[in-house]
């Protein structure tokens, strides 16, 4: 993944998706599509170039979205700091395009997981970005400080404790800055939080809008190309399956009939595109083949 920030606009609003790095998952087609069926799974991953047999890792860009109205710039997940050998690069790509810490007015914090709040703190325990809120869903900040239940999870023990470990490192210190939101609604002039739980408890989406314009980011709603024309595919990563593809469901269709601008944050880089109508399904159009 390019370690270049990519511009675009929605509306009046700047938007820049800086990029932290990135991080290889592997048994990638057991992670991301765990109860789909096999001849099914290998045709649709045919479709993509990839072969289940010889498809051993996926190497996922993990981009923050940077997001200047105008009047405050708010900074869109932190990635995940010294997770992987390739990730925490998000100060510096940030310092090239210009942007310092102090800078931020606002960082929404989607969800729990270990590669979006990686980069709250810095290596003293400091909060990395010292003038901002931090926003966070009620629901997802109390599972993760509530001795977090992660026996749903059919992931090694291991990444239970990288995620456990994370969140008790990444969000205590920002206690006094942190502001949960309990509904829908405005976070800031023009962004607009969306329950999307299942992935994780509180998993949140966002709206932007300007001037007529939208850009739906869905996050971790869907996690790869594929599940957008396979919504019922879940990952070994989604906390309650049902709600993640009820999500799916929901969000899927309004980026369709929205023709909303959309952002994946694990999809290939830049992760842009929108999301099509197909039949009695949908199906992803990333922005350079529009």
């Amino acid at each position: 993944m390019s370690a270049i920030p990519h511009h675009f606009s929605v509306g009046r609003f700047r938007c820049t998706i800086i990029p932290d790095g990135v991080f290889a998952y592997e048994h990638p087609a057991t992670l991301l599509f765990a109860d789909a069926p096999p001849s099914e799974l290998a045709q649709a991953l045919h479709a993509h170039q990839l072969t289940p047999a010889t498809w051993e890792h996926y190497r996922s860009p993990y981009p923050s979205l940077l997001i200047d109205t105008g009047s405050e710039r708010v900074l869109v997940d932190t990635g995940a700091g010294a997770l992987g050998p390739e990730t925490g690069r998000l100060l510096p790509n940030m310092h090239a395009a210009g942007v310092a810490p102090e800078a931020i007015d606002t960082v929404i914090l989607t969800h729990g997981h270990a590669d979006h709040i990686g980069g709250n703190v810095t290596a003293d325990g400091k909060p990395t970005f010292p003038r901002a809120r931090y926003v966070m869903w009620r629901h997802e900040w109390d599972f993760w400080h509530d001795n977090p239940d992660l026996s749903s999870l059919h992931i090694p023990d291991r990444i239970k404790a990288v995620l456990i470990e994370s969140a008790q490192r990444n969000l205590p210190p920002i206690a006094g800055q942190v502001e949960l939101v309990d509904s829908e609604g405005e976070i800031a002039p023009g962004i607009h939080a969306i329950a999307a739980p299942g992935h994780t408890p509180g998993h949140m989406a966002l709206s932007i809008h300007s001037d007529g314009e939208q850009l739906l980011h869905l996050v971790d709603t869907v996690l790869h190309p594929i599940h957008v024309a396979h919504p019922a595919w879940v990952t070994l990563l989604d906390l309650a399956p049902a709600q993640t593809v009820a999500t799916r469901r929901r969000l899927l269709p309004r980026a369709a009939a929205e023709q909303a601008l959309v952002l994946a944050y694990h999809f290939p880089s830049p992760g842009l595109g929108h999301v099509v109508a197909r039949g009695d399904g949908w199906q992803w159009r990333p922005l350079h083949i529009l």
